[in-house]
């Protein structure tokens, strides 16, 4: 099976002066379903990483950037956004680490966000979502009305209701006390191992990725000559 997403040689320098740093990325692939976990310390580069897997962050170097058969190296360099916008949009969900819900929509509303940009009309998929996260009977309130857990319960709705290819999180439970944490990491990799959706997962809490059994790719920083640089580790399953 060819990866999903296909990274090698691919570089981005983030900050200025004594705060920038380099995120290298010699190699990093994804197959569909495949989910996986990145760690490592805080301005590691681990945000960085997922704004260039989320293909809104250009690469300064890329000796092979492909995602879902296409080649989004030459995209970028021949700035095509209309390409890039629509391999966003039709193949990709991305849940915040506050959610990132729009207040002025009800909780349906936002679960449909993705589906309704995209021109599709309802699906009994959004009906499921809500019911197995629990949130059918909040479906017409705001997200004021919601609590914490609630609004990334909807967040992770949202993200998977256009059935996309891949699904990024960005720190999802770094607001949810652990039981809740453990809760939306395990309702996220029951969505993508039902629907074959590939996901990443950004987290600081290493020890609760690893107790889901995810693969682990950690951030590590590296201060030398050319400034501080990370780069990618797989990290052993022993």
């Amino acid at each position: 099976m060819r990866p999903l997403l296909e990274l090698a040689g691919v570089e981005r320098r983030r900050g200025e002066g004594e705060g920038a740093f380099t995120l290298e990325v010699e190699s990093l692939s994804l197959r569909e379903g495949e989910c996986l976990a990145v760690t490592g310390p805080s301005g590691s580069g681990k945000s960085t990483l997922l704004d260039l897997l989320g293909l809104v962050l250009c690469p300064d170097r890329a000796d092979a950037f492909r995602f879902f058969d296409q080649d989004v190296a030459a995209l970028w360099r021949s700035g095509r956004d209309g390409g890039l916008a629509f391999l966003r949009s039709r193949h990709l969900g991305y849940v915040l680490q506050t959610g990132g819900l729009l207040p002025f929509l009800n909780l349906r509303e936002n679960v449909e966000l993705s589906r309704r940009l995209l021109g599709l009309g309802p699906d009994a998929l959004t009906d499921e979502l809500l019911a197995r996260l629990g949130l059918t009977r909040l479906k017409a309130q705001k997200p004021r009305a919601l609590s914490v857990g609630e609004r990334q319960r909807t967040a992770i709705a949202r993200a998977f209701a256009h059935r996309p290819a891949l699904v990024l999180a960005d720190e999802p439970t770094a607001a949810l006390d652990p039981p809740q944490a453990l809760e939306v990491c395990r309702l996220m990799l029951e969505f993508a191992a039902e629907f074959g959706i590939a996901l990443v997962v950004v987290s600081h809490d290493w020890m609760l990725m690893r107790r889901l059994g995810l693969a682990e790719v950690r951030v590590v920083p590296q201060a030398g000559p050319a400034g501080c640089r990370s780069r990618l580790e797989r990290v052993s399953d022993e």
